[in-house]
């Protein structure tokens, strides 16, 4: 009799331990992979799902979204500048059963084939590029690794460029070109405020042309103005037509006097003035006896 209940006992034990190695439970993004003999069965799950002990094996895959970090990639640009690049990409599973027959190690084959494909498709672009138009690279890598994985049953749905390192040297050139291009776009804006400034001074100076009482009332405005800053200055402006008959008087009393031409009893020119008083002098280069003047 208790031979006869520990072999129940025993059987029950040897039941429920083989009931508990068949049933298994899924979450709603997990599938099984089933395998019996070495066959594939198909994809199983969600929830519960029953397996035979001893005779069916089953492979669980996540189906959510896979964050890959891509090593940083050391990588040279196509104007021959040394880089390094790190990116991120998400992917993940669309058929379990491919991703599992297809291909040993899905997660490893992904990061292997965004890698290479990093280096491939930046090392085709130039610097300008691979700073400024990310987008379109990012949309490249995302299309090129999606191709290479989609026969494994996984979906690559984006690939981003995180970071690109460059050489410190080439870090100041950048900086100066930079610096150069806001200089020039700032000498231009200056440039085209002063055009626009004398079009507007030329139209205020032709209304004000018009009445000339309207340069007096400028005037006050500007006396105002200049008293508003507590300021002990004042400006009188002057007519150039009020100083002009002094300054005429001054160039006319500043300049040499000319000499006058005259003529002799003969017809002859003659000079007038002092230069016209020089002693006679001889043949000899004495002057005359006669202390006459030179004639001309």
């Amino acid at each position: 009799m208790t031979a006869a209940i520990v072999f129940v006992c025993t059987l029950v034990a040897v039941l429920v331990i083989l009931a508990a190695s068949s049933i298994r439970v899924l979450r709603e993004y997990e599938r099984a992979v089933v395998f019996r003999l070495g066959r594939l069965l198909g994809e199983k799950g969600p929830g519960l799902i029953v397996l035979i002990p001893g005779v069916d094996r089953m492979v669980r895959v996540d189906l959510r979204t896979v964050t890959l970090d891509i090593q940083p990639q050391n990588l040279i640009t196509r104007d021959n500048v040394p880089a390094k690049v790190t990116a991120v990409c998400y992917f993940r599973v669309i058929d379990a059963a491919r991703a599992v027959v297809d291909v040993e190690r899905y997660l490893d084959a992904t990061a292997q084939i965004a890698q290479t494909t990093l280096r491939s498709v930046l090392g085709k672009a130039e610097l300008d590029m691979l700073l400024s138009e990310r987008e379109q690279l990012n949309e490249a890598l995302q299309h090129i690794v999606d191709e290479h994985t989609h026969p494994w049953g996984i979906k690559v749905t984006t690939v981003e460029i995180k970071d690109v390192e460059i050489p410190t040297a080439m870090q100041r050139a950048m900086a100066l070109g930079a610096e150069a291009e806001r200089e020039r776009r700032a000498k231009i804006i200056h440039a085209e405020g002063e055009f626009q400034a004398s079009q507007r001074l030329r139209d205020a100076a032709d209304v004000i042309s018009q009445n000339p009482s309207a340069l007096q009332l400028r005037y006050m405005q500007t006396l105002t103005e200049i008293g508003a800053t507590q300021n002990s200055t004042v400006i009188f402006p002057m007519p150039l037509d009020v100083l002009k008959p002094f300054l005429d008087g001054a160039a006319a009393a500043a300049a040499p006097s000319e000499q006058r031409l005259t003529t002799d009893d003969a017809g002859r020119p003659a000079l007038d003035g002092p230069a016209a008083r020089r002693p006679e002098l001889d043949p000899e280069g004495q002057p005359a006896p006669n202390g006459g003047h030179a004639r001309a």
